[in-house]
């Protein structure tokens, strides 16, 4: 992993299409990527002249300083077809699939961007949102191992979770919290990045805080965000903390040292150290390198 090769996806803030004052702030914001709405954030009324603003949308950030991502409707609905199609004329960065069920809701999506010859750098998103979803997470993350399929993110759909399966959605998540750590393991066996669903209450800023802090504990990437109030606390939380920073370089210092070349394990303050920590830290290192770029 490279500086170059990491993207930080630490804070991704949903913005409706709709909402020409939030698009127009979309410049002055330090989140790490927006996904402009066309589908939870759009009431249906709404989706057709909301599809229809995406051209002006990307024209007006041809310079981005940020990643833009599309979110459309889910490709079984009235909205779908005609969504992903304008998104991809569009050139986001990706364009974000609701309602994945099955592998082939991925490769259906990819095989429309390649029939219309749209470029290989516009990727694909997949909301974890549904029951369907979760029992065949392992061959959906699978095709995050292949670059045909574009699959590069999983995005937790964690209010849709709720309501599809009927758990309690108490504040510690904890019934949530079995489907987010299986969300995690297809994840890292897929090479995808990881986001966290939204916190609802935008208002209580400790509660959001918290949130965010366990679940970079948990393995997550980022976390999307429904207000910019939420950005800089997730953009703390995903960061490589100061004392993670230094012992990621006491590390690749130690296995740097003439002595330790070619060396499978290390001693470093007390601990040995192998390999695949030197691979961790360079990791992090890279990670943090690019939040400072």
């Amino acid at each position: 992993m490279t500086t170059e090769s990491y993207r930080p996806r630490r804070s991704v803030l949903y913005i409706p299409a709709s909402n020409d004052k939030a698009l127009a702030k979309i410049q002055s914001l330090a989140c790490d990527t927006v996904v402009i709405d066309l589908e939870d954030a759009v009431a249906p009324a709404d989706k057709p002249s909301a599809r229809e603003k995406l051209v002006a949308i990307f024209a007006g950030h041809s310079n981005r300083r940020c990643e833009m991502v599309v979110r459309i409707n889910a490709l079984s609905s009235e909205w779908g077809g005609a969504d992903l199609l304008a998104a991809a004329k569009c050139s986001p960065d990706a364009i974000l699939l609701p309602k994945v069920d099955t592998p082939r809701d991925i490769l259906e999506a990819g095989d429309v961007l390649d029939d219309n010859f749209i470029a290989d750098e516009v990727k694909l998103w997949a909301m974890i949102e549904t029951p369907r979803a979760l029992l065949n997470i392992g061959p959906i993350a699978e095709l995050g191992r292949d670059p045909a399929s574009r699959l590069v993110c999983f995005v937790a759909g964690t209010n849709d979770l709720v309501k599809d399966t009927g758990i309690l959605a108490t504040a510690d998540r904890r019934y949530l919290v079995p489907w987010l750590m299986q969300m995690v393991l297809a994840a890292r066996a897929g090479g995808l990045d990881l986001l966290d669903g939204v916190f609802n209450a935008f208002r209580d800023m400790d509660g959001f805080a918290r949130e965010c802090t366990e679940a970079a504990a948990m393995g997550f990437d980022g976390k999307s965000l429904i207000h910019p109030a939420q950005i800089e606390a997730a953009n703390h939380a995903f960061a490589p903390s100061p004392e993670a920073i230094a012992e990621a370089r006491a590390v690749k210092d130690a296995f740097a040292l003439a002595q330790n070349t070619g060396r499978a394990v290390v001693a470093l303050n007390g601990k040995m150290v192998e390999r695949l920590h030197l691979a961790q830290a360079e990791k992090l290192l890279a990670k943090a390198a690019a939040v400072r770029a």
